[in-house]
């Protein structure tokens, strides 16, 4: 029967011209090329078979009025009425795209598309919009990738739809939805998305008002709708154009083993920030003990000092007691009475540091009753307001050491040690 109705058609209309609209137009892997012709009446499906392909300068768009000459035909595994193409001319753009234009034109002079009006995308959004249809494939590409790179991440989800006379203005209505997220902080930016298809499945994303409320969105939007190829006036005043809808979603959030690996970076530099600075205090703490010293070793080293300076005292007047034996013996007795008081003198500053160093030595400090109290840490203890009941002390006595305990404490009234 279709092949007789091919045959009807054949011989009572063929050859054809059409002009039209296309709309779906696609290539296949064969080289054929598939898309429907449409105007105000109706639309009817064609062909451009591989050889009539090629003898094309360029392959129309979508969207272009073009003008075809060809046979109609009936598709026999389907039944479908189908012009088969032989000549194609362009007959100038499409109605569509023509408002497309003007709406592109009209928005950009007004500086909607203006690129220092778009905003940078947060770099830890505490939540995710997203305004699509629920039962589009976008939605589920979307969350798929969000969950993927970031779990932690909420998402709200605006739904409207996304084809047809209604779809503009539930787009408005979804995205405005989201103000009062973002206000509360619950969003920090938004994902417009679609799938892809024909101009006239994406026409909702050209409308106007939907321009306008993307731009007064309070959070940056990404827009997602179609494929790589497709363009609508909702891109041009998104802050951000993503190809594809999980290429939204992939530019709206990093993922979370990015953030786990600059984390452990940074702690790892803090890591050894701390172990140098801590180095560092214990060298300058070793270097003040090592110029402190203890007063013994003090004590010790100006004892040596002045036997020092008394060996070269008793050298110098030697040397000079020499000297004076060879002026003769008349000079001799007031030499020796020279030398005797001078010997005097220098035995009786001797003795006055000699007892000055003993007055200096802790030992004999202690050897008079008195003991010398450190804590565990070694420290010297001077003071009983720094002392708790209970604290282990060591007393240093002449002949020894012994371990306390503080079981009372006893202050003056007047605070003083």
């Amino acid at each position: 029967m279709c092949h007789a109705a091919g045959e009807a058609l054949d011989a009572r209309f063929n050859p054809v011209a059409v002009r039209g609209e296309i709309s779906g137009f696609s290539r296949a892997s064969s080289g054929h090329c598939y898309f429907a012709l449409k105007d105000e009446q109706g639309q009817i499906r064609c062909a451009i078979f591989r050889r009539a392909a090629s003898l094309l300068d360029t392959l129309p768009r979508d969207g272009d009025v073009v003008e075809v000459q060809g046979r109609l035909a009936v598709y026999e595994p389907r039944g479908d009425l189908q012009l088969i193409v032989e000549t194609l001319a362009p007959a100038g753009q499409g109605a569509l795209f023509e408002q497309f234009m003007r709406l592109k034109a009209r928005l950009e002079a007004e500086g909607l598309f203006a690129p220092q009006r778009k905003r940078q995308l947060p770099v830890l959004p505490r939540g995710i919009g997203v305004v699509t249809s629920l039962g589009a494939a976008a939605l589920h590409d979307v969350l798929t990738a969000l969950r993927r790179r970031a779990p932690h991440v909420p998402v709200i989800v605006a739904p409207a739809a996304v084809q047809g006379a209604q779809a503009p203005a539930e787009l408005v209505q979804a995205l405005e939805s989201l103000d009062a997220f973002a206000a509360a902080g619950a969003v920090d930016v938004v994902l417009l998305v679609r799938g892809g298809g024909a101009m006239e499945d994406l026409w909702a994303f050209n409308d106007e008002q939907l321009a306008r409320a993307i731009v007064r969105c309070p959070v940056p939007v990404i827009s997602g709708v179609g494929h790589e190829t497709d363009f609508t006036i909702a891109d041009f005043c998104a802050d951000v154009r993503a190809p594809t809808p999980t290429a939204a979603a992939e530019l709206a959030v990093q993922p979370l083993e990015t953030w786990l690996l600059a984390l452990g970076q940074a702690r790892e530099r803090l890591d050894r920030a701390a172990l140098r600075r801590i180095d560092e205090g214990v060298q300058r703490l070793d270097l003040a003990a090592s110029r402190l010293g203890r007063p013994s070793n003090r004590i010790s080293g100006q004892r040596l000092a002045l036997q020092g300076a008394s060996h070269r005292l008793r050298h110098a007047l030697l040397r000079r007691l020499q000297s004076e034996f060879h002026r003769g013996e008349t000079a001799e007795r007031g030499f020796r009475q020279a030398f005797q008081r001078r010997l005097t003198l220098l035995h009786d500053g001797l003795e006055r540091s000699r007892v000055r160093l003993q007055l200096l030595d802790p030992v004999l400090v202690l050897q008079r009753g008195y003991a010398r109290v450190t804590d565990s840490q070694g420290r010297v203890v001077t003071r009983a307001q720094d002392l708790s009941v209970g604290q282990e002390l060591r007393l240093h006595l002449p002949q020894g050491q012994a371990g306390v305990k503080v079981d009372r404490l006893f202050v003056d009234d007047s605070g003083a040690p």
